[in-house]
């Protein structure tokens, strides 16, 4: 046999009367790069199917095989995410975005270093270590058949690597910890801090999430179902199904670079998330000294060490590489974080990579209520809430999931005196002790970033039975509208269910837009003026849309006035909304308000300029820091943002050079889902799931966005073939 028939091999596969001809180049890619024959070998094992929205559909023969493939996919959609998201993560960052990281660099390796995160995955069971080495194969293959790509940095990714992003979540602990107060204590001068400051700002996570589940008794299938809402920045997820032979068969949400779906579904469960307010972190004021020229610390009656060790972290600096070293310090509580009044402190986290990559897979592969719960147990999960719907009809809420159990004769809320030995973390509350609901007798379960004792009508946990650090979330606007658009829910449908998550109306406007009434009708001589915008929110129903003059009045007076008030320490967003519209000067509520009936005519020519003229939806380009543009096409936007109570969340703002809202967080990945003998699900994806404006997946669901339009998700493979747009292994997709 000569070379070339050694070389080149082609197999027909038959999609739509297309054929591709697939060329194996092992033997001579093993003369000359043995990795890369390993993988080109590994592909075929893979089949990756794209639906007609770009959905890559990843069937492997074992998980590892369908986590090459989701990775490589993803890859294919929106590496420079991916990347940034692991450059971050392992604290690299500065070397990208030179010496103004470094102290989120540091913040990252004060919690574990990478030799710690070599030592983890060792030390992971062995399917683990398998999709850890699938997660590093699928990226570094998709580099090899992607020699155009150039990485800012990560050239080759490890398999020890996804130990430092283990839980998914846009909010994760870490982030929690001001950057700021790391580059204070730790030598930054105030240019470091203020840098320290901007990073921190633009990697900020987005607020919000809503989770619906209903039960059989108010659907008209008589089967449960499940309403998957996160809120994130835009972008921040794409779509996926990843299917084995192993039993995976998961679909939904997946935070780029990540080999979990993390919001979703599977035939038999799904899961939502939402970020939790349960205090699961802690500060330990630490009675530090030296004695005889060491660092010690104060434990109970015992005298212990500080652990000192270096930190050597680098950073792009023009066109060269500079270096800084850090001497760090750790008690048995974790890293010394900041100081307080000069007193070092320690800022505690869940940090449990491996246990907490372990749940993170698992709960894609369960197959009912009881499994989903013996999961739970195992309480890495400490970002977030969890609802839950399954095929047996079951509906059930976690309230958090990481909750160390504490003395209740101390304050968590505050920093606790380090050196009191009673004050330490006694184990985790198991979720038997935490807050729960299973099958509530109304038959719905609500959670919005919201109080869990509202969570189920009256028949919501009650606040007396748990300790106040379980639950410190307060209500929000959010969390008032779901409980009454869920409240007399009868015979839903999944279109049904879409429709009530993006149900028009504000509750936040009713107490601020009454107050500004109030004033007018009770002011002795009311500006001429201002008769007939008054007369356009009297005549409102406070409900958002394209079309709405209302809507863009009251939404500027709301951010106005917000802007301008000041309010007492330890309000909520809601309590401040309302303090605006029933405890405030009525003369000041006039004053605002005839201001931006002023700023409105300045910025748009008229005050009774239509919502959907000034909220927009603009994706330029696939630049993870994107840049918006008044003169450019752009789509009108009904939707809201969630402060005033919008479910259906649009976070819109003004940007550099701009007079209109552009938004860039809010509903991202959508999806509502029905159980029972086979699940049914349908979809949205802001924008669409590639990052190349030149894809057909760029931005073609954004219309259907806009207009809260859902796709039919394909999950069953038959329908899967029936949608396919393209058919490939990795490393065989032709352009």
């Amino acid at each position: 046999m000569t070379i070339d028939s050694l070389t080149r091999v082609c197999a027909f596969l038959i999609l739509g009367g297309v054929a591709a001809c697939v060329q194996d180049t092992t033997e001579l890619a093993a003369t000359a790069d043995p990795e890369r024959a390993r993988l080109a070998e590994r592909a075929p094992r893979v089949e990756v199917m794209r639906d007609d929205f770009g959905v890559p559909h990843i069937y492997g023969k074992t998980d590892a095989d369908a986590v090459f493939g989701m990775l490589y996919a993803q890859a294919e959609d929106d590496f420079p995410r991916i990347e940034r998201n692991y450059v971050w993560a392992i604290g690299r960052l500065a070397e990208v975005e030179g010496e103004g990281a470094i102290f989120s660099d540091l913040r990252a390796r004060l919690y574990m270093t990478v030799n710690e995160a070599k030592a983890a995955y060792a030390a992971a069971p062995d399917w683990l270590r398998a999709l850890c080495d699938a997660w590093a194969d699928g990226l570094n293959y998709y580099l090899m058949t992607h020699p155009e790509v150039q990485p800012k940095l990560l050239t080759r990714f490890e398999p020890w690597m996804p130990m430092f992003f283990s839980e998914g979540s846009i909010g994760g602990d870490i982030e929690q910890i001001p950057v700021e107060r790391i580059a204070r204590f730790y030598g930054g001068d105030g240019e470091a801090v203020a840098a320290a400051r901007e990073i921190e700002a633009r990697f900020a996570p987005g607020g919000g999430s809503n989770g619906f589940a209903i039960a059989g008794e108010r659907t008209a299938s008589g089967n449960a179902m499940l309403l998957i809402n996160p809120h994130t920045s835009f972008y921040f997820r794409g779509e996926v199904h990843a299917v084995s032979d192993e039993g995976l068969n998961a679909y939904g949400a997946v935070t780029w670079g990540q080999f979990f779906v993390y919001q979703g579904f599977n035939e038999k469960t799904g899961w939502m998330h939402t970020s939790t307010r349960v205090d699961f972190i802690d500060e330990f004021v630490e009675d530090v000294s030296w004695v005889d020229g060491k660092l010690v610390y104060r434990y109970g009656s015992e005298i212990r060490p500080v652990e000192v060790s270096e930190v050597t972290l680098k950073y792009r600096d023009g066109d060269a590489t500079g270096e800084r070293t850090f001497t760090v310090y750790h008690t048995h509580h974790g890293p010394v974080t900041h100081a307080i009044d000069g007193r070092w402190t320690v800022t505690k986290i869940n940090w449990d990579p491996v246990n907490a990559l372990i749940q993170s897979f698992t709960r894609t592969k369960l197959g009912n209520y009881a499994e989903f719960r013996d999961m739970m147990n195992i309480r890495t999960n400490s970002s977030n809430n969890t609802v839950f719907a399954d095929a047996e009809g079951n509906i059930a809420y976690f309230h958090g999931n990481f909750i160390p159990r504490r003395d209740p004769r101390f304050d968590y809320s505050r920093p606790v005196d380090g050196s009191n030995p009673a004050t330490d973390w006694q184990g985790l509350h198991t979720v038997d002790e935490a807050i729960t609901i299973l099958n509530p007798p109304n038959g719905w379960i609500q959670n919005a970033n919201s109080t869990p004792f509202t969570a189920a009508a009256e028949f919501s946990p009650k606040r007396a039975d748990y300790p106040a650090y379980m639950a410190p979330d307060a209500e929000n606007f959010r969390g008032v509208h779901a409980v009454r658009v869920l409240a007399d829910v009868d015979g839903l449908t999944l279109d049904g269910l879409a429709e009530i998550a993006h149900d028009p109306y504000l509750p936040g406007f009713e107490k601020l837009v009454g107050g500004l009434l109030e004033a007018w009708d009770q002011a002795d001589e009311p500006d001429a003026a201002l008769a007939e915008p008054i007369d356009v929110l009297k005549a409102w129903d406070l409900r958002t849309g394209k079309d709405s003059v209302a809507m863009s009045l009251a939404h500027f007076y709301g951010m106005n006035y917000l802007a301008r008030a000041t309010f007492p320490e330890g309000m909520s967003e809601m309590e401040r909304i309302t303090m605006l519209g029933t405890a405030t000067p009525p003369q000041q509520r006039l004053e605002v308000f005839a201001d931006t009936v002023a700023m409105l005519v300045a910025d748009f020519g008229d005050w009774q300029t239509p919502w959907g003229e000034i909220n927009r939806f603009q994706r330029l380009s696939g630049a993870i820091e994107l840049e918006y543009d008044d003169s450019l096409p752009s789509l009108a936007v009904g939707m809201a943002n969630s402060r005033w109570g919008a479910l259906a969340d649009f976070g819109a703002e003004r940007r550099e050079g701009t007079k209109r809202l552009y938004g860039d967080n809010g509903n991202s990945f959508v999806a509502v889902v029905e159980f029972g003998d086979r699940v049914r699900a349908k979809s949205i994806l802001v924008g669409g799931q590639s990052n190349d404006p030149d894809s057909l997946y760029f931005d073609d669901q954004a219309p259907l966005y806009v207009e809260h339009e859902f796709k039919d998700v394909a999950y069953y493979r038959e329908d899967v073939e029936r949608r396919a747009r393209e058919r490939y292994w990795p490393g065989e997709r032709t352009p």
